[in-house]
């Protein structure tokens, strides 16, 4: 098993590093569902699923509503700009064959959605779904789909864009082989600066990371990196999230089975570093095309846009370039002005100081309780290390 790193950290640098990728995790938790939000999803979730089984309509008697994309996955961010998440449903009607046909299966969810008086008032038809939006908190959007008889890992099939035909798709066993990607714990070195002084033994990756973990919240930091860079671009060419959340697990799948590494920030950094390895270069019909690969089902190729508008390739490189070269700055810089001025540029101003105003606080807390120390490259901090200095505590005294 290789070892990422190729030189001694000092504790100074180990503590900075440790700094930078806390406030990461906690950027990614301004980013997700409040307590309300998430309530109010799985209450209407489990509503719009009892009125779809409940329909007469014999094409859905025999239905299953489930939950699946980031909101199943586990890596859900809060959109620039608007308070909406996206919360994507698969109702999947089971007994029927790919003789049906798309449209009219689509139409048949419609019709007993608009039954529904409020459904009514609040539903909107896209290109494959239905989408039902709660103003202010979120959308559920509604996609059919049906048993995908040439499976042999309990596929599905899905309309495609234009409701002509049917396209494989497999989101339950996605679900699976991402959760059990997340679930790899990375190996970290027992003490990083004896490591290369002696031989020092290596276990398996604190019981301190994130409750996320590594992968979900290297998804979600890519994905707010993103969104920030195609904010102003007018056309369609960001990098879907399918794409980046694949080319994440398969990228953190191999890094953590072939790596040992000093800490969680060189995880995020080789998993983002490695990702455009998984891009594939197919001939098909003697024509290379780009392909990322649905692994759980055969012929989805989520890139599949990619070959027919080639301005989405070059987008991906550059954003890819783009996040990684931010990213490594974050591990680089000194100082926690410089480190959260980097943050601002590369992840949005009004969310980092957002994140840092609670850290102020919980500063401020530190002090007061003595658990504040000044740690070296990253300044006040609760985290003690023996390059840290214990801050007195400040006893405030009327006249």
């Amino acid at each position: 098993m290789n070892q990422i790193f190729s030189h001694p950290l000092t504790d100074t640098a180990i503590q900075r590093r440790a700094q930078v990728f806390t406030i990461l995790d906690e950027i990614c938790q301004e980013l997700e569902w409040t307590q309300t939000q998430f309530e109010k999803a799985r209450t209407s979730y489990e509503a719009v699923a009892d009125w779809l089984a409940g329909s007469s309509d014999p094409m859905l008697a025999s239905l299953h509503v489930y939950l699946h994309g980031s909101g199943a996955l586990g890596t859900s961010i809060k959109p620039i700009g608007r308070d909406e998440f996206d919360v994507d449903l698969i109702s999947f009607i089971l007994g029927l064959g790919p003789e049906i046909a798309p449209a009219r299966l689509k139409a048949s969810i419609g019709k007993r959605l608009r039954e529904h008086a409020y459904y009514a008032s609040i539903l909107e038809e896209k290109k494959r779904c239905w989408r039902l939006n709660y103003a202010g908190d979120f959308h559920l959007d509604i996609s059919p789909t049906i048993a995908n008889p040439n499976c042999v890992n309990g596929g599905e099939l899905v309309p495609d864009r234009k409701l002509r035909d049917w396209h494989a798709t497999n989101p339950r066993a996605y679900r699976a082989l991402f959760d059990e990607r997340a679930a790899l714990i990375p190996r970290m070195t027992q003490s990083i600066i004896a490591a290369q002084r002696d031989a020092a033994t290596t276990e398996p990756f604190p019981v301190r990371q994130s409750v996320k973990g590594i992968l979900r919240r290297t998804v979600q930091l890519l994905k707010r990196h993103r969104d920030l860079e195609f904010l102003h671009v007018q056309e369609e060419i960001a990098p879907i999230s399918i794409i980046i959340t694949t080319l994440a697990m398969r990228s953190y799948e191999m890094c953590v089975r072939r790596h040992v590494f000093a800490d969680e920030l060189q995880v995020l950094i080789d998993t983002i570093r490695l990702m455009p390895i998984f891009i594939e270069r197919p001939l098909v019909n003697g024509r290379q095309i780009y392909a990322v690969w649905n692994e759980t089902t055969e012929g989805e190729n989520f890139a599949e846009r990619w070959n027919e508008e080639p301005a989405r390739v070059e987008a991906f490189y550059k954003w890819h370039g783009k996040a990684l070269a931010d990213f490594e700055s974050l591990r680089d810089l000194v100082g926690l002005d410089a480190i959260v001025g980097s943050m601002k540029d590369s992840l949005g101003d009004k969310l980092v100081a957002r994140t840092m105003n609670r850290r102020m606080d919980a500063l401020n807390e530190g002090r007061k309780t003595g658990a504040l120390v000044l740690g070296a490259g990253v300044g006040l901090t609760t985290q003690k290390s023996a390059a840290s200095t214990p801050v007195p505590r400040n006893e405030f005294f009327g006249d």
